[in-house]
């Protein structure tokens, strides 16, 4: 049954890719949806066997290579960890599949995205349920392949060209630091199989290795790296540019991949390797400060984007960066919390942004939109629920995770701590600003798109409205069904999944459950005020926000609103000083001088040059004439018969048949001019 839920959709892929033009366009979305659905339903009773009764499936399927001292065999393990993603990635992949029925059904394509869609949900499947790291990694190179198959989806388009290369060269640096953390584990435990290393790993916390004639801590360096692998797949600041680009795809496709299968890779490398971070101090603080950082610059930037879906896309890199926080703090139970909450809502925003862009013919900029409350009341609610929740509102699912993540920050009193508190903090306060002002730009504001919006706006159909009304009940419900089983004070629900699961995070619990009132409240009383002020500001202030859109005033509130508008110049800088160089330099020495320069001399062009020059050379002794060619032989003769190796005794006999022969020759020669 467990093995189930990961053949059907790779069964569907193939299916729909061999097969999808005799099937068409209905049946591909039947049979995929149906599938997901399934394997969405096994997964569900998984959970119920394994995380609620305490229980841990693993078996071998098959051998899969043997190298040396490597015997490697297609391995799973399904415990607490596992089958929360499995719940996560498979409900969220069954929601997108019949939202993408619907949603795309006008497109020609539609057999070839669903196929996509069930590619990119088995091979998140593979990286979470692996049991070694060399399927892990297989899974983890798939889901990139398979987010560039799904955000160059419109192949036609320039900026999805661009976006989806850009996301795969961008997630290379993050695949390359998880190759050296392969080598290392290798190097310390000779073994690639996960219970090996865990259990080995206590033995090896002194082991240092030597590199460029320095000294590291083994454990810390795997650690360094690993975190690195994390930084690209789940969008940390530095590696975070290729996220919004991704908007680029289909809005089913955003919400897969920001809610349930890309980005949420690294937080899971995290959590199921958390065993390596719990020996590496110094890395664990330097993983917390980046995830504040993160949730911090983020929010800064979502406050000033005008796209739709890039609004929201901001948003799921802050929610990463308190999920990274949570791990930085050793609380690996709370970033996992936080991962599932954030899957549901965020995948609601997803889908409400898809049901308006639908609704408005694509129409992704807010400044166009307005008044859509009265005429999508449904699609409105909808948003209204998933932007409360990810601002973390009271009694919704993001408030039991995201506020519990910034009393553990504030708790470890510790100055790293503190700092990264205070940058979550700042983060929630623009969440909610950025929150509140697609809400009224969108939907409360005056109507200020094109007259013809007017004539086709619409409520989504059915198959568009279920996957909202189920995932708005989950937004407002699982947080809190599901609290004490993974962060209730003294819960051990995840005990046995998380090898790295210390007592330090119950320190932090301990701390924060009887810390004061007002302290846990100050995150909510930022969020509300700031709520409040993002309406106050672009329904009162209305001359304000003209000025703030001016572009030829030079004032440091212009540079300012430049500054966060740009994104902190990342794009900016990376394309000055790395990718412009790096595109110099591969032209000139790369191309002009090593590919047409150095092979082609080298290679085929220097060989064909060759055999010409010495058959013209070979073609200067193709005279015509009889006497040439018979002096020639002769003349090779005598260098034969002088050069062979004889004895002393005859070398004046070698010199007086030579001259001999030369004067032969000249007779001969003169002989046959005289005949001419």
């Amino acid at each position: 049954m467990y093995l189930l839920s990961l053949i059907l959709p790779i069964t569907s892929f193939l299916i729909l890719g061999f097969f999808g033009r005799f099937i068409g366009r209905t049946g591909a979305a039947v049979l995929s949806t149906t599938f997901v659905g399934v394997s969405a339903a096994i997964a569900v009773v998984s959970f119920y066997e394994v995380a609620l009764c305490g229980g841990i499936v693993r078996f071998q399927l098959a051998p899969w290579f043997e190298f040396g001292t490597i015997s490697l065999a297609w391995g799973f393990v399904f415990d607490a960890v596992t089958v929360s993603m499995l719940v996560v990635v498979l409900s969220i992949s069954f929601f997108v599949h019949l939202y993408s029925s619907s949603y795309m059904s006008e497109d020609p394509y539609l057999v070839r995205f669903m196929s996509y869609l069930s590619l990119f949900t088995f091979f998140m499947l593979c990286l979470v349920t692996s049991d070694n790291y060399i399927q892990m990694f297989l899974g983890w190179e798939g889901v990139g392949l398979s987010s560039y198959l799904l955000i160059n989806f419109w192949f036609s388009r320039l900026s999805a060209n661009r976006s989806a290369i850009k996301a795969v060269v961008v997630n290379r640096f993050g695949d390359f630091s998880l190759i050296i953390v392969l080598m290392l584990i290798f190097y310390l435990f000779k073994s690639f199989d996960y219970g090996v290393t865990f259990a080995l790993v206590n033995s090896l916390s002194d082991i240092y290795v030597t590199i460029a004639f320095w000294e590291f801590h083994a454990l810390s360096v795997l650690t360094f790296f690993l975190f690195i692998g994390c930084v690209g797949k789940s969008a940390q600041m530095g590696l975070h540019t290729w996220l919004p680009d991704a908007m680029e795809g289909p809005t089913p496709v955003s919400a897969l991949i920001h809610a349930a299968t890309m980005v949420t890779a690294g937080v899971f490398l995290l959590v199921r390797f958390s065993v390596f971070l719990d020996f590496s101090p110094q890395v664990l603080s330097f993983i917390a400060v980046l995830g504040g950082f993160t949730a911090f610059f983020a929010g800064t930037v979502g406050i000033f984007q005008n796209d739709l879906k890039r609004v929201i896309a901001y948003s799921t890199c802050s929610q990463l960066g308190y999920m990274v926080l949570a791990c930085g703090l050793s609380n690996y139970s709370l970033a996992m919390f936080h991962l599932m909450n954030h899957a549901f809502f965020k995948a609601l925003l997803f889908l409400s942004a898809g049901s308006v862009i639908h609704a408005l013919g694509d129409e992704q900029d807010m400044r166009k939109m307005g008044g859509l409350l009265r005429v999508l009341p449904f699609t409105y609610t909808c948003f209204l629920v998933g932007s409360l929740a990810l601002m973390g509102f009271p009694y919704t699912t993001g408030f039991y995770s995201k506020d519990f993540i910034l009393e553990v920050a504030y708790s470890s009193q510790s100055f790293l701590g503190y700092i990264a508190y205070l940058c979550g903090l700042l983060a929630a306060a623009c969440t909610a600003f950025y929150s509140f002002r697609l809400l009224y730009l969108a939907f409360i504001s005056e109507f200020s798109g094109s007259r013809a919006y007017v004539k086709v706006v619409h409520e989504p159909n059915a198959r568009m409205t279920l996957p909202l009304v189920i995932l708005s009940l989950l937004s407002i419900f699982v947080g809190y069904s599901l609290k004490d089983g993974y962060i209730g004070f003294g819960s051990l629900f995840l005990v046995d999944s998380i090898h790295g699961l210390n007592f330090k995070f119950f320190n932090y619990g301990l701390n924060s459950e009887f810390s004061f009132a007002s302290e846990k409240a100050f995150p909510l009383f930022f969020s509300i005020f700031f709520s409040f002020f993002a309406c106050f500001l672009y329904s009162s202030l209305s001359n304000f926000i003209k000025v703030v859109d001016l572009r030829n005033e030079v004032t440091v509130l212009f540079y300012a609103y430049a500054f966060f508008s740009k994104k902190w110049y990342f794009d900016q800088v990376y394309n000055s000083y790395a990718v412009y160089p790096l595109l110099r330099f591969g032209h000139e020495y790369g191309f002009k001088t090593l590919d047409r320069g150095v092979i082609e001399l080298v290679g085929p062009t220097g060989l064909v040059r060759f055999w010409l020059q010495t058959v013209r050379f070979s073609s200067m002794w193709q005279s015509g004439y009889v006497f040439n060619y018979v002096f020639s032989m002769v003349v090779g003769l005598l260098v034969c018969i002088f050069f062979v190796r004889l004895d002393s005794s005859f070398l004046e006999l070698r010199f007086l048949l030579l001259f001999s022969a030369l004067f032969l020759i000249k007779k001969i020669l003169v002989i046959i001019n005289d005949g001419r």
